[in-house]
């Protein structure tokens, strides 16, 4: 009785410092696209999980969805910028060197036939997202429009990683088996457009 009631008064402090951490990581993952969000978001589904209740669940789900959405209106917004500007910026240019041009071309394609539902199938391919934004930006689709288009991605984007977390978490009895095979499968996905441009 005494360790179920410590387990259970430690959940919210789990929550109160899981939260803002993977808040704050993932915005950092969405203007820094090298800190492997995907892995984070079901990193912190399996650990939710295994809790007693649902809601930390929709907490991972809502936190994730709402930090992926500020990191990339900042973005957007830091590119927008860069777009107006006579001389660009350093945000548009790292853009550019993080797009190999067919990507860009694609994207290009890609918006001209959708708008900006694209953004939802960029979210959810591996580095889709900053070809898809750079191709939005050059084609100075207004911010609002942007948003309006990133919500439903965000939310998709946030849906899909929480479940590869729920799925490592119901494979495995322990809650780090479930963090280490949700972090090799999220990376693994991650690696095969480099490895597929690597074969090309």
């Amino acid at each position: 009785m005494a360790l179920a009631g410590r387990a259970g008064a430690a959940e919210p402090t789990q929550q109160a410092v899981g939260y803002p951490s993977l808040f704050l990581l993932v915005v950092l993952g969405a203007l820094v696209p090298v800190v492997p969000t995907g892995a984070l978001v079901s990193s912190a589904a399996v650990v939710a999980f295994h809790q007693d209740s649902p809601l930390p669940l929709l907490g991972v789900f809502l936190v994730a969805a709402g930090a992926a959405f500020l990191g990339d209106t900042v973005l957007y917004g830091l590119g927008e910028r860069g777009v107006a500007s006579r001389n660009g910026s350093r945000w548009l240019r790292r853009l550019r060197e993080r797009t190999a041009p067919e990507r860009l071309a694609q994207a290009q394609a890609k918006l001209d036939e959708h708008g900006v539902t694209v953004l939802v199938l960029s979210r959810l391919v591996p580095a889709g997202r900053i070809p898809v934004m750079l191709a939005c930006l050059l084609a100075r689709v207004p911010a609002r429009r942007f948003a309006r288009g990133d919500v439903p991605a965000c939310l998709a984007w946030a849906a899909t990683y929480e479940v590869i977390g729920v799925l490592g978490g119901s494979l495995f009895a322990r809650p780090w088996e479930g963090v280490a095979a949700a972090v090799v499968l999220t990376l693994a996905v991650g690696a095969v457009p480099s490895l597929r441009r690597r074969l090309r």
